[in-house]
């Protein structure tokens, strides 16, 4: 829902070459809220407006009967699609009145179902040709009222018809009775069966009545043409209130008292009227300055006892006990006010477009005036005006510039020094004397534009920065600047802009990037204070008001703060008064009797601080989704949007500024205008915890809970389908692993088998190709020793040879026996092998066993040269009598050297030696 907040006072005037003209109609005005055809898509006329025990405000609107709840609008139509003229709610139901049949709704699942009474009771014929223009109710006994008759619906159900006596206009209950205005005969009171005449009242005996009320024990009568009469002594007088006469030209349509103190009418040409009926004073709304419509065609009040307009042209809410009211200038003339200032009979306004008074209800431009004006300091009947051009002089009626010093921001008497500083764009002035301000200084050595100063002890002042830093200036007594200190980046505080400086209580705060500090004098630091930065941490702005109270700017909202013993009290401003208009550090805060006044960017707003907030009453929450109220038997889908609407009983100043949390989480969401959407839900049990914020605690008012359907795929069947397919997947995980496991062991088995017989193969040809080695080895080693033999054998059998031949020639040429002997023994002794032959023998013998000869000598070094030549030889498997010649000893020589031999190898007896010798 978008409500059209819309306050507005449309400021006519033109200000041309210092000339200007009154503009009517300025005035303090309740805020109004005002709604369209577009908002509620209905028609034009508003007849009958009530508030259900729904807390919801019900509108016949003609074709169409509304519903608002606070957060949106509901349309209905009747069966027939006639128009509705009238609405009453009592208790759960709510009665409408229209073209022939009148009936009541009631609301189920979330939406409005009509049922006719007149239907069922057969109240009306073919030929009537009625119309339900009001519904009241007067103990248990409900009145459908048309222009020419009755019907009484008792409690017990049945149906009455009365016949008037005249066409009426409308009928009205006053104390107990029920009052008939006919359009031409006067008033009659319905007694038992009849109606009797009101006989003295015949001073509005050819008015239209269009309200009788009765107040204060007196009888007020509402005419369309002639004004107000009050009954006294049985007949009518007319009232004697100032308004009275104004009000015969502007045709009353509406009419009713509100409270103790103030009277509502509703005119058909000049809108509504607001009496007080305390001092006399009233108000005036109209389409000039609040009202999309100037026709009042029906008044009705809420809980909070606010009036709801029923127009010619749309419904409008008009807060009239709202402890705010505004001042706003939709036209734009005006301008942004950026400070104001009471004076006889009104009120002091600057502004971006100049200086402007408002007094006796007539908002004037000040001649010559126009520029960038900052701000106000009144004194003595006269104002003080900070202009872009200058200082000026205002004494309620000229103008008067003092001086040059333009962009004053702040002016302000010094408490300890007794001057006045003035921060403006080129530093700070100061005076002496308040009545003569072209006597004026500038603080030496310090050239910057300073928007704001304070000051709490002499001879030292603070400066804040129009754009950046925090300065500390120090002077004597002669205003003679003594140091100049930035003390924000001195403590190395970096992010220093828009830095603001607060006094309260005689102790000075600046507040720099969302932290609060005060000043310690004796480190000459500057040090976080734990009160404020803990009550007051993340606050945009800070406005004083005086030195018991100030406003703090908290996420958008507006809190006035009051301090009590060591605790603060949070009071919030409704942000609908102000929502956009706030002048971003340039908001100001005037204490004016009991009211804070607050400067906007359209005009602005008195706020009565001591005003009563009404507890939160019977808050309610319905949930829709898919546009249909969220039951027990709703099925909402997975990521689907809800929508709650928080129903208050209030719509004015008393509507709590509401939160929420989600499933117990510890953020808290602000809730706009009662309006909820919840998106992206997740599956499953969803608690929503509406909650009222005080500015420092959050309260809970309601609960809302509602289930959200688990997607299709998070489903209980699903669920189930995933684990079996789980475990069908881990089944055949398992077996194809069991299955590749046994396959890996076969492999690896079979691998093994081929490895086996691969080494045992590899192991049987190394044993084959050893053992050929070893044989061919022993083959070698017998070639070896056969060779030997051979060598020897064939060396002594050719000697033997040749020695036989020898001999045989001596013995053929020889026949002297001793010649003989000699020659025979000459040749033996010739033919006997030669020492160089034995020894080539020998060395051709050791080449041939080298490596026996290595291997014996290394294994056995204490043998000696013969008795490896001896070794060689029984490794030649040599007897020891082929071995004797060759070693040139006998026999039994040999035998006894192989005794020895033995004995060195430690072989035993029945070990062969020759085998021994064989083997190494």
């Amino acid at each position: 829902m978008n409500s059209s907040r819309l306050l507005l006072l449309p400021l006519f005037f033109c200000c041309l070459l210092g000339r200007s003209q009154d503009i009517p109609g300025a005035s303090l005005l309740p805020f109004v809220e005002n709604f369209v055809k577009s908002e509620y898509n209905g028609d034009n006329q508003v007849w009958s407006i009530t508030q259900g025990g729904d807390n919801a405000m019900y509108v016949a609107n003609n074709h169409y009967f509304l519903r608002y709840n606070g957060v949106k609008w509901e349309r209905y139509t009747l069966p027939n699609r006639s128009i509705i003229r009238s609405v009453m709610a009592d208790g759960d139901k709510v009665y409408t009145g229209s073209y022939n049949d009148f009936g009541y709704w009631k609301r189920i699942k979330g939406q409005m179902v009509y049922s006719s009474l007149a239907e069922n009771a057969k109240c009306f014929g073919a030929n009537d040709n009625e119309e339900i223009w009001k519904i009241f109710k007067l103990g248990n006994t409900i009145y459908f009222q048309s222009f020419n008759e009755i019907f009484i619906l008792s409690a017990d159900g049945k149906i009455e018809k009365k016949r008037f006596p005249h066409q009426i206009s409308y009928c009205y209950v006053v104390g107990d009775k029920v009052y008939a205005a006919t359009v031409r005969h006067g008033v009659f009171v319905l007694e038992g069966n009849g109606f009797r005449k009101k006989e003295k009242w015949t001073a509005i005996q050819n008015d239209v009545i269009h309200h009788i009320e009765m107040h204060d024990g007196r009888i007020y009568v509402f005419t369309k043409n002639n004004g107000i009469f009050i009954e006294q002594n049985g007949g009518l007088v007319a009232w004697s209130h100032m308004l009275n006469q104004s009000l015969k030209n502007h045709s009353i349509l509406s009419a009713k008292f509100v409270g103790n103190n103030t009277l509502a009418i509703g005119t058909g040409l000049q809108g509504l009227y607001l009496v007080n009926f305390t001092d006399g004073s009233y108000r005036h709304l109209s389409r000039e300055n609040s009202l999309k419509n100037n026709a009042i065609l029906s008044l009705a009040l809420d809980k909070e006892n606010d009036l709801w307009i029923g127009l010619d042209n749309g419904i409008a809410h008009v807060e009239i006990n709202s402890p705010v009211d505004v001042f706003s200038d939709s036209s734009g003339v005006m301008g942004s006010v950026y400070a104001l200032s009471p004076m006889n009979g009104g009120y002091l306004l600057v502004t971006n477009n100049g200086i402007f008074t408002y007094r006796d209800s007539q908002l004037k431009p000040v001649p010559n005036s126009q520029g960038q004006v900052w701000d106000i300091y009144g004194i003595d009947n006269k104002f003080i005006v900070g202009h872009n051009d200058g200082t000026f002089v205002f004494d309620g009626h000229n103008l008067v510039k003092e001086n040059i010093v333009n962009g004053g921001w702040k002016f302000f008497k010094s408490d300890f020094d007794g001057v006045y500083f003035q921060a403006n764009y080129a530093g700070i002035a100061w005076y002496r004397d308040i009545n003569d301000l072209s006597s004026y200084k500038i603080l030496p050595r310090f050239t910057k534009p300073v928007r704001n100063l304070e000051q709490n002890k002499p001879g030292e002042i603070w400066a804040a920065d129009n754009y950046k830093s925090l300065y500390r200036i120090t002077y004597d007594k002669d205003f003679n600047t003594r140091k100049v200190e930035n003390v924000s980046q001195a403590n190395g505080l970096k992010n220093d802009f828009g830095v603001k400086i607060f006094r309260y209580r005689n102790e000075l705060l600046f507040l720099i990037d969302k932290s609060w500090y005060t000043y310690d004098a004796i480190s000459g630091k500057l040090v976080k204070d734990q009160t404020f930065n803990r009550t007051f941490k993340d606050i945009s702005d800070i406005i004083p008001v005086d030195e018991e109270s100030f406003i703090v700017e908290k996420s958008g909202l507006l809190y006035v703060i009051t301090q009590k013993g060591n605790l603060f009290d949070w009071k919030l401003i409704p942000e609908k008064y102000y929502q956009g208009k706030v002048i971003f550090e340039n908001t100001k805060a005037y204490k004016i009797g009991g009211k804070i006044y607050i400067n906007l960017d359209d005009g602005f707003i008195s706020y009565k601080p001591s005003a009563k907030t009404l507890p939160p009453d019977d808050m309610k929450v319905e949930g829709f989704y898919e546009g249909e109220l969220i039951t027990d038997n709703t099925v909402i889908k997975n990521s689907q949007p809800v929508e709650l609407h928080v129903i208050s009983s209030y719509f004015g100043y008393s509507r709590p500024n509401l939160y929420f949390r989600r499933n117990g989480s510890d953020e808290y969401q602000r809730i706009h205008n009662g309006q909820l959407v919840l998106n992206n839900l997740t599956g499953g049990n969803q608690d929503i915890g509406i909650y009222v914020f005080d500015g420092t605690r959050y309260s809970k008012l309601a609960e809302y809970s509602f289930y959200v359907k688990f997607p299709w795929y998070i489903s209980f069947w699903m669920i189930l389908i995933y684990i079996i397919v789980i475990a069908v997947i881990f089944l055949l995980y398992y077996r194809w692993n069991h299955l590749r496991t046994n396959q890996k062991l076969q492999l690896q088995e079979e691998e093994l088998r081929h490895q086996r017989e691969i080494v045992e193969m590899e192991l049987k040809r190394e044993n084959e190709l050893n053992v050929q080695e070893y044989e061919k080895h022993i083959l070698e080693l017998e070639l070896q020793s056969k060779s030997s033999q051979v060598a020897g054998k064939s060396l002594s059998i050719a000697k033997q040879s040749e020695m036989i031949e020898n001999i045989e020639k001596i013995l053929d040429s020889e026949s002297n026996i001793s010649r003989l002997k000699s020659d025979i023994k000459k040749v033996i002794k010739f033919n006997a092998v030669n020492k160089h032959e034995w020894e080539s023998f020998e060395s051709n013998l050791s080449q041939v066993h080298n490596e026996f000869i290595k291997n014996l000598s290394k294994r056995y070094p204490q043998l000696t040269s013969k008795d490896i030549r001896l070794s060689i030889y029984l490794r030649m498997n040599m007897s020891s009598k082929e071995i004797a010649p060759l070693m040139n000893i006998s026999f039994r020589g040999v035998e006894l050297h192989r005794y020895r031999l033995r004995k060195k190898l430690g072989l035993a007896a029945e070990e062969s030696i020759s085998k021994f010798m064989l083997e190494i």
